[in-house]
Formats: structure tokens, sequence, C-alpha cells
């Protein structure tokens, strides 16, 4: 058997001719340690069987290239396993850099691009089609300057983005595009590009809040300074602050209080400042300070602001210069107290005074008087030397009253009324008083060369016994001057319980008449205007006057010169007069003779509404001709406000609507409006008609005012007819009309219902003088 071994490893040594073969049979041998030599193996071929050593010599190759099969599958499994942990690593580090808010762009040091991730693309619009193998990076920005996203050439470009702090490059899309390169070792570059349009738009928008907010400072009116607390310095400052301090801006900031402000000012306003971060939270004050302009009031704010420690950090102050206001304001006061003429005290001082009076009497046997005065005649001298010379007799009149009441108190209460509060016994100190002003104001008074003279009116009323508040006794004299008025000019009279009366029964009157226009309890009767003739027939009838009558339902037939006037002082009037002007006009359009109506203002309605608005109105409203409307006027009217009033005549007159001055020659100035105002029809008054043959001055009066109005183109009305006599001196002397009773009284229209041409309902008021009456058609 060793025979056998030692030929087949001679064998295989030969047939293999490699040592690997020899180790891999040796492993597979026992181990028999032998030299073989040549003629051993020599030998032992010559004994071996040919097909058994060619077996062997096959398995054993088998064997070895089992053997190298396996080392390759082992070094390629190896090979894979390292290829996907490197494809792991740079799948990580990719997601990494493409999932970045920055582009990036890697070059070699050829500026081959050698690695760019998707953000890059996105900002550029690029896909990864767009990028060729080995592009370089210059290549690449031509790409995105033919891409549109590029706005320089690409050399400018490229120097630009060398700059070490970076480079912002705006797109020709508005983007702006910050980027930054850093150069590697191995002379690589690595840039970054990052889209700060939005943070560009946000830092825009800050800058822009914040000028907003400084403009805004700068221009609120007060002074706004913020102090660091720390150190005691001004962090901030606004316009106003430079000018309260006299002083620029920056020689305020980063500076204390000692340095700012005057020396005189500065301690007492780092006293307050301390005195405001103690006490914390808001702190108002107002307080003089010594500023370069003098001393100055200021109202000033503290607020502390804490941090987040609660610790104080900043105070914040605003400060406005209020001594104008101040000034003002006490000007206002003044002015709220005295009147803006004569700077005496005005009906809300004299009010309060009465009432410190009266708290002060209260409780004891102290008297004392309140006198409610009127000038008598100054409307006269206001209308016929103008308001200019009216308003310094008002003053000097004051200057007479003040010395007369002495320690009393005495107050203009409006217009030419006059006020005053006098102690002692009573009545004998305030009859004493008003005697002693009735003999000062009489006196003449010397303005600007001419001679004026006056008097005065007074009523009286006493506390307690006339009233134990101030309005009481002030309405309490007020009547009492009423009743002096209507007894006398310049008499003195005192408070009387029936005075009481008559005011209540004033007042319940009042509130009637108010209800009468609701219910319609008023009426309106029609007095005839005819031709002046010897002997007057329907014919002659021009026209109507409208005259308003009142039937209360208990106390029977109200004159009008009861409600009237009380109607005026209320204010009603100007409700009455519109319901008034209405139905006459609605009346009248009705009638088939076009005669004139004729509808009687008041001054009240002159100054309240839109007068001739409403005459407007309702001439549209009823279908009256203008032509026929004729509105008639007192010198009342002008007297108020003769400016305001000749202009609503005029404006009223462009309607066509015709205007007559009423009762003239009753007044003292009324050769002055017909010169102002050119009237359609003056109306004599009744008072000298009925003095007609009685004395020649009526005669040549009349005379004289109808030779005027024909002088001047106006018709002549005389008013008051009541007898053949006086009808036939109106004819003879070329009167145009006449009105009166012995034409006709004031009565409902169907009285006159032949007279404005429709079929009569009743007959003609027996007495009429009418001689002939024949229906119009």
């Amino acid at each position: 058997m060793d025979v056998w071994r030692r030929i087949i490893r001679t064998g295989a040594i030969r047939f293999s001719g490699g040592l690997g073969l020899v180790v891999a049979l040796s492993m597979m041998t026992a181990p028999v340690a032998h030299a073989v030599t040549d003629a051993e193996v020599a030998a032992g071929f010559s004994g071996v069987d040919q097909g058994s050593l060619t077996f062997q010599v096959v398995v054993d190759g088998l064997l070895v290239i089992l053997i190298l099969l396996a080392m390759f599958v082992w070094v390629m499994s190896a090979l894979r396993r390292a290829r996907r942990i490197n494809a792991r690593r740079e799948f990580f580090v990719s997601s990494a850099l493409n999932n970045l808010s920055q582009g990036i762009v890697i070059t070699n040091a050829r500026q081959v691009v050698t690695y760019c991730n998707d953000r890059y693309l996105q900002l550029y619009g690029l896909s990864r089609s767009d990028l060729r193998k080995n592009m370089t990076r210059f290549e690449l920005m031509e790409l995105r300057k033919a891409r549109g996203m590029l706005a320089e050439d690409v050399e400018t470009y490229w120097r630009d983005s060398m700059a070490p702090e970076g480079y912002m490059n705006v797109l020709p899309d508005g983007r702006r595009i910050r980027m930054k390169k850093e150069t590697l070792a191995n002379g690589g570059i690595v840039a970054t590009h990052e889209d700060c349009t939005e943070e560009g738009r946000l830092s825009e928008e800050l800058a822009s809040t914040k000028r907003f907010l400084e403009m805004v400072l700068d221009n609120i009116p007060s002074a706004v300074m913020v102090k660091r607390i720390k150190d005691g310095k001004f962090v901030l400052a606004n316009r106003a602050a430079e000018t309260i301090l006299n002083r620029k801006r920056d020689a305020i900031i980063n500076q204390t209080v000692m340095e700012v402000h005057p020396e005189a000012a500065a301690k007492f306003v780092l006293q307050r400042d301390d005195a405001a971060i103690k006490q914390g939270g808001l702190v108002t004050e107002e307080h003089p300070i010594p500023t370069d302009n003098g001393l100055r009031l200021f109202a000033t704010r503290r607020v502390t602001v804490t941090d987040e420690a609660g610790n104080p950090q900043y105070l914040i102050k605003t400060s406005d210069d209020i001594t104008d206001r101040r000034e003002t304001e006490s000007r206002m006061a003044h002015m709220a107290y005295h009147d803006g003429l004569t700077g005496m005290p005005n009906r809300a001082a004299f009010l309060q005074a009465l009432a410190q009076l009266i708290d002060a009497c209260d409780g004891t046997n102290e008297e004392f008087a309140v006198l409610s005065m009127d000038l008598d005649r100054f409307k006269e001298v206001n209308d016929v030397f103008g308001h200019e010379i009216g308003d310094k007799l008002l003053i000097e009149v004051t200057k007479r009253l003040e010395k007369a009441a002495g320690a009393g108190v005495v107050a203009r209460l409006g217009g030419d009324e006059y006020g005053m509060i006098i102690d002692g016994e009573q009545p004998t100190a305030a009859w004493k008083l008003a005697e002693t002003v009735a003999r000062m104001i009489s006196q003449e008074f010397e303005i600007d060369g001419k001679t004026l003279r006056i008097g005065v009116t007074a009523g009286i009323s006493i506390f307690p016994r006339n009233g134990r508040d101030g309005a009481a006794l002030l309405a309490n004299a007020g009547a009492a001057l009423s009743r002096a008025k209507a007894k006398s000019r310049g008499s003195i009279v005192f408070y009387e319980a029936e005075m009481d009366q008559q005011i209540r029964d004033r007042r319940a009157l009042h509130q009637e008449l108010h209800n009468a226009l609701r219910k319609g309890e008023l009426t309106l009767h029609y007095q005839p205007l005819a031709r002046a003739r010897h002997t007057l027939s329907g014919d002659d009838v021009t026209g109507f006057e409208t005259l308003v009558r009142w039937v209360h339902p208990t106390r029977g037939f109200v004159p009008p010169a009861d409600f009237i006037p009380l109607a005026e002082e209320s204010g009603l009037i100007v409700e009455l007069g519109e319901w008034i002007l209405r139905e006459a006009c609605r009346e009248a359009a009705s009638w088939p003779r076009h005669l004139q109506i004729a509808v009687n203002l008041s001054p009240v309605q002159f100054m309240h509404g839109d007068l001739v608005g409403l005459v407007h109105s309702i001439l549209l409203e009823t279908g009256l001709t203008p032509g026929r409307l004729e509105l008639e006027i007192t010198e009342g009217v002008l007297i108020d406000d003769f400016e305001r009033s000749l202009l609503l005549l005029r404006r009223l007159k462009a309607l066509g609507v015709r205007i007559a001055m009423d009762d003239f020659g009753s007044g003292y100035s009324s050769l002055t409006y017909l010169q102002a105002f050119p009237f359609d029809k003056i109306k004599i008054d009744r008072a000298f008609v009925m003095n007609l043959g009685r004395n020649q001055q009526s005669s040549a009066i009349i005379r004289s005012v109808i030779g005027l109005g024909h002088g001047l183109d106006i018709s002549i009305v005389a008013e008051g007819v009541e007898t053949q006599d006086q009808l036939s001196f109106l004819a003879v002397e070329a009167c145009d009309q006449v009105q009166g009773y012995f034409l006709g009284k004031p009565a409902p229209i169907a009285q006159y219902d032949a007279w404005v041409g429709r079929k009569p309902h009743v007959e003609v008021e027996p007495g009429s003088n009418v001689v002939t009456i024949r229906r119009v058609s």
C-alpha cells in the first residue's frame, strides 16, 4: 500500500504542476512522512492501474474548483455588502443635502460641477436633465442666464459672488438670493444659495414700520421722552420734546435730566421722576416749570416700564405745555359768567350770586331785594344811530349802574335788561336804589358827539316774601317789570301776589293755545279791502286780509290781543303763522275772482326757520299765483335785525309775492325803511284815520303819506274806516284802498261768497255799507 500511495502522490504532483494541488492532496491523504525519490515514483507508476489514477485526479480537480468557487462567492459577497453600506451612506448624505433650505453646488479644482442639490435646481427653475456630465460652473451660469435666472453677465456675477462677505443676487423676477462661497482644501468650491425674498420683504416692512412709527412719534403734539432708569439717560425723544426743551434731539439722547433741563427745573423734574418710578403705573401731574421761554405750565404723564423680573427699566414721559390752554379756559370761564360787551356779570353769574346769598340768608331774618330793569328808548337809539353807538351806550350805562349799586350785585341779563341785588331793610333799600338808578340813567349821555337820553323801568321782588329760590325771585321781579311797562315807562313796581296769578293764567293760556292749534279750534276770518270810492260796490273789493280767531270751549272768544303776543313770546307763532298762511292760500286759490289775500307776518317768523322756503312750498302746494299773495309786516320785523330782514324781504319779493308795510306812522323810522326797500303797499295806521275830522294834524299826515306813496309809486291803504265822512275824505285825497268796519267786519269767508265770485250761502252782514252786491262770474 505504501508503494501505491507514493505512486499516486507522484502522479498528482506531476499532473497538477502546482503547489496548491499538493497541499490539497496532502490534506486528503494519510499523514505518512516518506521521502519519495524519482526512482520510487517511477517504480510506483509502473505498478498502478491507469484508470484508477485518472479517476483520482478528476476528483481532486473538482475539489480544487469547489474551493476556488467558494472563495469567489465569499469575495463577491463582501464587495456587495461594502457597496450597500456605501450606497446607504450616500443616500443619507444626499437626502440631508436635498432637504436643506439652501441650494448647494460643489465644484472640483477644475470647476466641474460634482454635486448640485434639489433646492438649487428649484431656486433657478432647473431639472436634473439639464445638467450634463462634466458640466463646468460657467456652463451652469450660462444655463441660468439662458433661462432668465441671471440678471447680469456671467463675468460680473462671478466676480461679485466671490466677495468674502457674500453676495446678494436680485433675480429678474424680483427674488433676492444670498450667495456665499467657501474654498475647499483640494481647490474645489462649495457655494450656498439662500432665498431671502421673504426675509427682505419682512426687513423692508420692519424698516417701513419703523419709519412710520418714527413719523407718528415725531408728529405727536405732546413731547415724548423715554429715560433709561439704570443710568438716568434719555434714549428717545420726539420733535415736540425738541421744541419744549429748545434743543436738538442729539443734545437730548444719552443725556440726563440735569444735563437737559435748566438748573432751576432739573431738580424738581428729577424728584418727580423718582416719585413716579417709586409709585409705579401711570402718574399724571400738572406743574409749572421754568423754561428758556419763561415759566410755563405742563401736564406730564409718567409710566414706568419694568423688565421680566419686575424691576423698573424705562420711564416714559409725555408732556404738554398747557399754559395757553389754561389761559383760554380761564378766559372762557370768565366769558361764561360775564357779558362780552360790558364785562359785567351775566345772567348765569347773577343766578349764582343769588343762590349764594339765599344760602347765607336762609334761616335768618335777613332780607334782600332783586331788581329787574329795562332801558327805555334804547331800541330807538340803536336803530337811529346804529349798533355801534348802541353798544357804547350800554358800556356807559354799565358804569353808572355799577356806581349806583356800590357793594351790591349788578349784572346784564341780556339785551337792554339788567339785574341788581341789594341787601338792607326792605322795601326801603330797594326803592332808594331804584330811584338812584333812574336818576343816574335819565341824565344825558354824550357819545361820539351825540347827546342821548334814555330811561329805566324796574320791577322788584323781595326775599323771602316773594320767593325762596333764585329762579322764583328773578321771575317775580320780571313779572313786576312787565306790570311796570304796562303802567308807564319809567315806573318802579314791586311784585304782588296777583301778578303770580296772572303769570299762571298766561302759562295756562299758552298751553291751551298749543292744544287749540292741535285740535283745530282756531278759525280764519276775512276782512275786505276795496278801492276808495264815495259809494262802494262789490266790484270795488280788491282783496281780503286774513285774521285768526279763537273760540275757547270754556273761555269763549279769546281776543287776538291776548293770545297773539303770548304766541310770539313762546315761539308758537312760528307754527301758528305757518298754519294761517297755508289755510289762507288754500282758501284764496279756490275763489273764482282772482282777489288779493293778505297775511300778517310776525317778527318772530323772520328770526326762526326758512321763511322764504316755507312761502315758496305753500304756493306750490296750494297753486296760488304768487302775485295774489300779500305779506304784511310791521316795523318790528326790521328793528330786530335790519340787514337780515331786508335780505329775506328781497328774497320773498323775488318769488313774486307783494310786501306791505302795516301800521305805518306808528313807529319812528318808517321813512328809513321806505328808502331801503321798495314796498308794494303802505297801510296807514288806524289811529290817524280815527281822528279825521277831529284835528287837522291827522288830515295833514294822511295827505302827506298819500303824496309820499304816490311819489314812490306805492299803493296806499287806510285802515280803520268806520264812517262815510272818513271814506269821502280818503276818496277826495286819492287814497288807493280802504279797509274797516264801514266796508265789512272780519267774518268767515262764507259771509263774503258773493264778493269772491261764489254763489252766496248767507246774507251779507246787516249794517254793511256796500250799496250794491253782485256776483262776479
